[in-house]
């Protein structure tokens, strides 16, 4: 079964389609920004990361834990339906190497044998990185929403409110209760898939499916790190949000980044963390333990896709077909040639596979699929694979 995608969307690369619908929505003129953001949203380039950065609102949420409601950073649809709504959360910062000489010295923690890979997710943590995807599932039609998780993102934090797990499943179910209020298709890509599997347990009415995308679910929180001083956690986010930190795990995370696009995806991915609250809050939830969902996997009995990078050098592969085996009514889907995330390298292929699991096309406890099928005809000079440097979009049909 094939679709097609609106011929509009061939024309995405400049995100102009998103601009103009989005111009009644949002009160930002065509070359400004929503004043909460930070000035060096100026800076980007990147066409398609400045469109989806000018329809960035704030909406307010009630909370038990805040005296006043939180002014929560989203993008929201520019249409509600009456079908089911699709939740894009996204990944969040990783924290550990930039411990290693710290916990080295206070935890006898030896440095030298440890991994690399946090490094590599470094990049994600706030709406912003949907913003090659969400403009595809917009144009097929359907209701998304890309929302920031309370502590990240561009969210108003600035009465310091709580931000560990419990604080951030309120927040996002009070989101959900106040704006979207049916339930939906929760969307988690790496430790986002935590968030995910946390809320889905807790709040099972809220959520009719799962997708999971890379998903960091296996880890056991946020381990010693929760026993380090503050003085040493807040050294610690000086570096985090360093420049030469994350433009070197920029050329870390990716298969293929477009010639001239390392400083440019650097400067996206680090835009949340100069709000000034952005520290504070990172601290919190890793001095409060952070997410520990290996137990809760099992509890979740709703229909949910994985989809996995091929060459995923983040998060072990195999890891997919243990959490495939955990998820009773679950399909697996592997991307090749592409990393750990796949809606930034592959967008289309991750908008395929939303597309065809939320029409019923993809079929629970399937063989997982090595070689990916696109839902959509992509002409030879797709001006989007020209965006994406040499990511090459492979025609094909899906059988079923």
């Amino acid at each position: 079964m094939q679709f097609l995608l609106p011929a509009a969307a061939t024309a995405m690369a400049s995100c102009g389609l998103a601009t103009a619908r989005a111009s009644a929505r949002v009160r930002v003129s065509a070359s400004e920004f929503p004043s909460f953001l930070p000035k060096e949203v100026e800076r980007i380039k990147d066409s398609c990361a400045r469109e989806l950065a000018k329809r960035i609102e704030r909406v307010p949420v009630k909370v038990s834990f805040s005296k006043s409601p939180i002014l929560s950073s989203c993008v929201k649809p520019l249409q509600q339906q009456s079908m089911e709504p699709v939740v894009l959360l996204h990944g969040f910062d990783r924290y550990e190497l930039i411990y290693m000489v710290p916990c080295s010295l206070l935890l006898n923690f030896d440095f030298r044998s440890y991994s690399a890979k946090p490094l590599k997710d470094l990049i994600l943590s706030s709406c912003l990185e949907w913003r090659y995807t969400y403009p595809l599932l917009e144009d097929a039609g359907i209701e998304a929403w890309a929302v920031d998780i309370l502590g990240w993102g561009f969210s108003n934090l600035e009465t310091l409110p709580k931000c560990d797990v419990a604080a951030k499943r309120e927040h996002l179910y009070e989101f959900w209760r106040s704006y979207i209020k049916i339930p939906m298709v929760l969307v988690g890509p790496s430790l986002g898939a935590a968030v995910a599997i946390d809320f889905a347990a807790c709040y099972p009415e809220a959520v009719s499916k799962l997708i999971f995308i890379a998903a960091s679910v296996y880890a056991e929180g946020t381990g010693n790190l929760s026993k380090l001083p503050k003085v040493v956690a807040y050294a610690g986010m000086f570096v985090l949000k360093s420049f030469p930190l994350r433009l070197y795990a920029t050329t870390l995370t990716f298969n293929s980044v477009p010639a001239g696009s390392s400083i440019d995806w650097t400067n996206v991915g680090r835009l949340h963390c100069l709000l000034p609250w952005w520290k504070d809050a990172t601290v919190h939830f890793m001095i409060s333990g952070g997410y520990n969902v290996i137990n809760q996997i099992k509890q979740i009995k709703h229909k949910s896709l994985i989809i996995w990078g091929e060459d995923d050098q983040i998060i072990d592969k195999k890891l997919a077909l243990r959490l495939h085996d955990e998820l009773p009514h679950s399909a697996l889907h592997y991307i090749p040639q592409c990393g750990h995330i796949p809606h930034v390298e592959k967008p289309k292929r991750v908008a395929k596979l939303i597309l065809e699991f939320l029409r019923g096309d993809v079929t629970e406890k399937q063989k997982p699929w090595l070689s990916i099928a696109s839902p959509f005809q992509i002409e030879e000079e797709d001006p989007l694979n020209q965006l994406m440097g040499n990511i090459v979009f492979e025609k094909a049909v899906l059988s079923q």
